[in-house]
Formats: structure tokens, sequence, C-alpha cells
């Protein structure tokens, strides 16, 4: 322990770009108390906060720009493979898309205080060919935000932070297992939230196939369409599908009957939005509630007719 905070008195630069580089490359890492606790030790004089700021914004942009390099070049592969590694599968596309449709390229500035949104926001700036200059300058006010506000929150509390800091060199190794320990903890329930979620469902799924089948047979399904309004609109939807919101009260759901057959999909890694609609729709009564796997990619891939809708209804 005591090492590790020698590193970063002599080395807060290097640690603190290094921190944030990573982080913003979406490693698990937090990058924001080794910004406070930087910040707070740069008033004794090792290091300026001005340089501190400069290393955190400067190691914002450089991982900024490989994932907006990433998503102008491969596009939707590369928004769906950072969304399944994702802790929060069934949040990625679906909520950043939505504040992205709202704020647009404005949602820089606040992106990296949301855990998970920076990274996606930040694909599809190059997903929709963002002019390259007006995504760095924008970007560039929303890193210096992100990293001041956390530098500043050190040096205004120095002083309690020092006093933190004593504890954790006091209990020397122990102090080390103790942050080790709250980290594994922290990833361990993302990990187990995510899971339990998708293998609640995943023996219910219905392939594209089984779901085309039906539908040729003139037995098709009440089919609903989780996605974002921007989604629907870019991509098109199954024929005949109906748009919910899955944040929407089960009051606004589509009038079926409850013993309806109802398949979900949404555009996200494991149908996870799909999946959580499935688990609301079963808790109302609903008894025959089936996510699609793969979900619209599977759907468009299989080479099924889609529609593109002229006005879509968020619920």
């Amino acid at each position: 322990m005591n090492t590790i905070l020698r590193w970063l008195t002599d080395y807060g630069l290097g640690v603190v770009f290094f921190n944030v580089w990573a982080e913003q490359l979406g490693l698990p890492v937090p990058a924001y108390p080794v910004l406070v606790v930087t910040g707070a030790l740069s008033v004794e004089g090792r290091y300026s906060a001005i340089a501190l700021l400069g290393a955190a914004v400067s190691a914002c942009l450089l991982a900024d720009l490989v994932w907006y390099a990433a998503g102008r070049r491969y596009g939707s592969r590369v928004l769906r493979t950072v969304c399944r590694i994702s802790m929060s599968p069934d949040s990625c596309v679906r909520q950043t898309e939505s504040m992205f449709e709202r704020w647009g390229v404005w949602s820089l500035l606040v992106a990296k205080f949301i855990p998970g949104f920076a990274t996606i926001a930040t694909v599809l700036c190059g997903r929709m060919r963002l002019p390259l200059a007006a995504f760095i300058m924008v970007d560039l006010i929303g890193a210096t935000l992100y990293a001041g506000v956390g530098i500043t929150l050190g040096v205004l509390f120095h002083e309690a932070i020092d006093d933190v800091i004593a504890v954790f060199a006091n209990l020397g190794r122990i102090g080390l297992v103790v942050l080790l320990l709250a980290l594994v903890l922290f990833i361990a329930t993302k990990w187990r939230q995510r899971h339990r979620l998708i293998r609640a469902l995943r023996t219910a799924r219905i392939t594209v196939s089984e779901l085309e089948l039906l539908i040729s047979q003139g037995i098709a399904p009440a089919i609903v369409d989780v996605r974002s309004a921007g989604s629907r609109e870019r991509d098109g939807t199954i024929p005949g599908a109906l748009p919910w919101s899955v944040n929407a009260a089960l009051d606004s759901a589509p009038e079926l009957p409850r013993d309806a057959q109802v398949v979900v999909y949404c555009a996200c890694p494991n149908e996870a939005s799909a999946a959580k609609v499935a688990q609301q729709l079963q808790r109302a009564g609903f008894t025959n509630v089936r996510p699609l796997h793969g979900g619209i990619d599977a759907w468009i891939a299989a080479g099924l007719p889609i529609e593109r809708p002229l006005a879509v209804a968020v619920a």
C-alpha cells in the first residue's frame, strides 16, 4: 500500500494518464478515485493541478479517438462488441441511443460522468460520421469537465483525503486488500446481475427461423419491438411489430390477451432488453413470452423483410 502511495506521489502524472486512458478504453479500472487522490497530493507541490488536468484530458482524447475511428470504420459491429462486454448490456444500447438522440453530440459534455455512456456515445459519433474537428472540440470540453471536477474535489478536500490516505497507509497490505476486494465485489455484483437476467429466459428464446415459420403458417405471434425510436427508424422493424419502450409502464403495453403468444426483440447483445421486458410481461400475467434470439440483427442477417415506419410512437 505504501508503495502505491509513493507511486502516486512520485509519478502521479503518468499514473493518471494510463489509468484514465485504460478506463476510457473500457477496462474496469475506476479513474475518479485516482484523480481525486492525485488532486489532493498536488497541493503538496509534487506536481501541478494544471499538469494533472492536461494528462487526464490527453488520455481521454486519445482513447476516445480510438473509439471514434472504430465506430467510423466498423459501425454497428463495434457497437455490438462494446455492449457485449458491458456489465449492463440491458441498458447499454437503449439508454445511450435515447440520450444521444435527444442531445446529439452535446451529450459528450456529460457522457463521462455516466458509467458506460461515454464509450458508446463516442462510437455513435464515429458511426454517424460526425466531422472530426467538431468531435474533438466537444470531447475536449467534456473531458476537461470530467477530469477537472475530480481534481478540484481533491484540491478542495485534500485535508480529509490526506486523513483517509494515512489510514490506508497504516493498514499496509490490509488496506490494499480492502481496496481490491471492494473492486472485485463491484465487478462480481454487476456480472451476477447480468448473467442472472440472461439465464432466466435463455431456454425460452425463439429463433428467427421458428418465428418465420409461424408467420408463414398464418399463426404469427404478437411481436413487440423494444428498441429506441432512432433504431427503429434507422434499421427498420419486423413487419407488424408493435413499438414499446422498455421503461414504459405495463398499462401502456399493447392490448393483448394474457394467454397470447408474444415475441419480444431488441438490438442488444444476448437479447438483454428483450429478456427484461419479457420478465416484466410475465409478472403482469402474460404466460407465453419469448425473446427473439439474435434480435433485429439476426432477422436482417437472415435476409428477411423489414419495414420502415413513417412515424414511431414511443410509449
